[in-house]
């Protein structure tokens, strides 16, 4: 069955009409959040009251005959990393608890606040965003909504969890390795990881400065495409920002894909993928006739490249927090912290000389290709706890292997939007695909996936709980 609810951009044009008001979705919104979260755990804060005045001044200026503004009246969330007034940002930590209260909203909680939208808390993730499960030792498991023992994929398995509970239609992450990506493909909605440098990280809790990516998930392709828009928006604040390049999307779905040229991935993707993942690909391929076994550059090498600059900055980041309060660090992820920091710095070296190699023969590829196509995670989610994964009768470690499809693309820094699809062999279990572009061309990703929207075969599904 596919989504019954309203998606944020229908809730916005409902609210700008005048048929609901702001105040009553949000009060849906909430009865949803109560009524779920209990076994959901995607949220980590909620900020009932701030949204109530966010909303009733909505309401103030329709009443008042003012035009809103896009998302006017629409609740989201946000990955416990950005900053939020008021809030300690915890960033899915014991470590930050005694950190003084955000001064202000991280840039893009302002950029959402202007376009009209209500922000009702902030959301589960691996602590510092380090994980691909939402296991967090301190605040509990992210449960998916689909199959509440399973993964709902991490880091930002609470940005996932609540959009595909129906919680909030939009909600803000964060995708270095795929954090952005694994959620969307485990729980079953639209996902957008930009191109590097398109949103601005001013106000966020970094994990890895040279790859970290902010973007929203949702409902739909018109949410993802209207809350992305929404984003836009240039910012000094944060040096790796290419304010000069935005470009509104919404506009330009509906375009279609007649003229692209479109290829599906081959090699590394399809070897290293489970058969619904293939299923899944191969379906987006068919109904794009997209162009089968294109090849991407050293795939293997940009992901081993991808671990040594995580393991790099992020030891490094921490390293004076893990010498005084390393038992109050994740126990999943402590170790990895400590190699991290102990890493040689030339190891750290090569990966970056590599990286400007390989991000050329990346973009060398969209010379003769508009998109490109591949799972974005090797199978379904898969049950909380679980230590080992199988992929075509081989043994992978669960955690690490999540993401071997995601972190080759973001080592890119290439835009990828990933649809929501439904195999068969996974128990009603979803798994997403990367429709990829070249950098700067989201709108290209994006009238792709609606193409598949459209289509019938990217949705989400209504989730009973």
């Amino acid at each position: 069955m596919t989504l019954q609810r309203p998606d944020a951009a229908r809730m916005a044009r409902s609210v700008a009409q005048g048929y609901v008001s702001a105040r009553e979705l949000l009060e849906t919104c909430v009865q949803r959040i109560e009524a779920t979260d209990a076994r959901i755990n995607a949220f980590a804060v909620r900020t009932l009251e701030r949204a109530r005045k966010e909303a009733d001044a909505v309401d103030a200026r329709r009443a008042a005959g003012e035009i809103l503004p896009a998302l006017a009246g629409v609740p989201y969330a946000v990955k416990n990393l950005f900053d939020v007034q008021g809030e300690v940002t915890l960033a899915g930590s014991k470590v930050n608890r005694s950190h003084a209260p955000a001064r202000q909203d991280a840039f893009l909680v302002q950029q959402m606040h202007k376009a009209g939208a209500i922000l009702v808390g902030a959301l589960n993730m691996d602590e510092y965003a380090y994980g691909f499960t939402t296991e967090n030792s301190h605040y509990g498991a992210t449960h998916n909504p689909h199959d509440l023992q399973r993964t709902a994929g991490g880091s930002s398995g609470g940005s996932g969890a609540a959009v595909a509970a129906g919680q909030v239609p939009i909600a803000l992450a964060s995708d270095t390795n795929g954090s952005i990506r694994v959620p969307s493909s485990f729980c079953g909605v639209w996902g957008l990881k930009p191109t590097f440098g398109r949103l601005s990280r001013h106000g966020t809790y970094p994990f890895v400065q040279s790859i970290d990516h902010l973007g929203p998930l949702a409902d739909s392709v018109e949410s993802l495409a209207l809350s992305y828009d929404a984003l836009q928006g240039p910012d000094p604040r944060d040096p790796a920002s290419r304010a000069e390049r935005v470009q509104p999307t919404f506009s330009s779905l509906g375009q279609g894909v007649q003229g692209l040229r479109i290829g599906s991935l081959g090699g590394y993707f399809e070897d290293l993928a489970t058969a619904p993942a293939r299923q899944v690909a191969a379906l987006a391929a068919s109904v794009l006739r997209a162009t089968p076994g294109v090849v991407w550059p050293e795939p293997a090498l940009a992901r081993s490249a991808a671990f040594i600059t995580t393991a790099s900055e992020g030891g490094r980041l921490h390293l004076a927090d893990l010498k005084k309060q390393m038992a109050d660090f994740e126990p999943l992820s402590v170790d990895r912290f400590i190699a991290g920091a102990l890493q040689p710095a030339a190891w750290y070296l090569r990966a970056q000389q590599f990286r400007r190699v390989y991000r050329d023969r990346v973009n060398a590829l969209f010379a003769d290709w508009d998109v490109l196509l591949a799972p974005a995670t090797p199978l379904s989610a898969p049950l909380l706890g679980a230590e080992w994964i199988e992929i075509n009768g081989q043994q992978y470690p669960c955690r690490p292997s999540i993401g071997l499809l995601s972190q080759p693309i973001s080592f890119s820094g290439c835009p990828v939007v990933t649809a929501p699809m439904w195999p068969g062999g996974t128990g009603g279990m979803p798994i997403g695909v990367q429709i990829i572009t070249a950098p700067w061309r989201e709108d290209l990703a994006l009238r792709v996936a609606q193409v598949l929207q459209d289509a019938g075969v990217a949705h989400l599904k209504q989730v009973k709980l």
